[in-house]
């Protein structure tokens, strides 16, 4: 059996922050959630969204599935995991706001990107991410000579446009936008940086919302004068 210790020692610390030093916050939660925010994003193990937004408990509402994907609104009698949790977090939670979370060197993207070659990509992955075949399908006609990773870069942020649009079809997140009571947002995460992008549809661009890190430079001897 793999060697589970350090999970272990983390719920121990978790449990001494939470229970201990954060005991109100423990005992508040208990009532009930009130998150501010549904946040859509990738099941990628580097792109952890309540760590990279140093968010706390009960902040964020979040949904995780391959590349932060959103289908389009269907009423059938299918399993609709990524549907309902959407409608609890609207329709019961009443969220103010709904993030939808991209982030660079996604997998899932990528093997959108090679289905397009005729690649296999699994069982069930292909299915999945063919919800953006649109995007992906767009970013190889308009960018046709560019390398394959920028090309990959393109249609993550372009899938995260499809997810937007397929949110606009539930009516029930149509009708509070329109009612000003929830608004959407489409981030991207640069892992490289750390930068973080958000979609101005005004611009119709990804702006830049968070600058990357930079470290701070060791200042040199004697660049400072002498008082």
């Amino acid at each position: 059996m793999a060697d589970v210790t350090k999970f272990l020692a983390g719920i121990e610390n978790f449990q001494q922050q939470h229970f201990g030093e954060n005991s109100e916050l423990a005992r508040n939660l208990t009532k009930g959630q009130k998150p501010q925010a549904l946040l859509i994003g990738c099941c990628d193990s580097r792109v952890d969204p309540a760590l990279v937004t140093d968010s706390s408990q009960g902040d964020l509402f979040i949904l995780r599935n391959i590349a932060n994907l959103v289908p389009p609104y269907l009423n059938n009698d299918d399993y609709h995991g990524v549907s309902s949790a959407i409608e609890y977090a609207v329709c019961h939670l009443e969220v103010s706001d709904i993030i939808v979370f991209g982030h660079s060197n996604c997998g899932g993207i990528g093997a959108l990107m090679k289905s397009a070659q005729g690649e296999e990509t699994g069982e069930f992955i292909g299915k999945w991410v063919s919800i953006a075949a649109s995007a992906r399908d767009k970013v190889l006609q308009e960018m046709p000579d560019e390398t394959t990773q920028n090309q990959a870069r393109a249609c993550e942020k372009e899938s995260i446009l499809v997810s937007l649009r397929n949110l606009m079809t539930f009516p029930w997140v149509r009708e509070r936008v329109a009612q000003g009571q929830l608004s959407l947002h489409g981030w991207y995460y640069n892992l490289s940086t750390g930068q973080l992008r958000h979609y101005n549809p005004l611009t119709e661009t990804f702006e830049i919302l968070v600058k990357g890190y930079s470290p701070a430079q060791p200042e040199k001897q004697g660049s400072q004068s002498a008082t």
